[in-house]
């Protein structure tokens, strides 16, 4: 019987998605955790997990007191 993926690998996904795609460029800024976890309709701790999990895969960077932004992607 197949499982649920849990939601914040869901969102991290979607984000990762958009992030390669091209919808969301390097320096574009991200919503934060608050505004994710209200977009899903999810806990705040769930939006958290989704963006540590892509700043784990180095796809977004965190500037203390300014907000989330996608990432420069390597040789760019």
């Amino acid at each position: 019987m197949p499982t649920a993926e849990a939601p914040y690998r869901q969102i991290a996904n979607e984000l990762a998605a958009k992030i390669r795609s091209g919808e969301l460029k390097p320096g574009d800024k991200l919503p934060s955790t608050r505004e994710l976890a209200e977009a899903y309709g999810v806990h705040m701790n769930t939006a958290y997990r989704a963006m540590s999990l892509l700043h784990d895969r180095e796809l977004i960077t965190g500037q203390p007191g300014r907000g989330t932004y996608v990432a420069e992607r390597p040789g760019q």
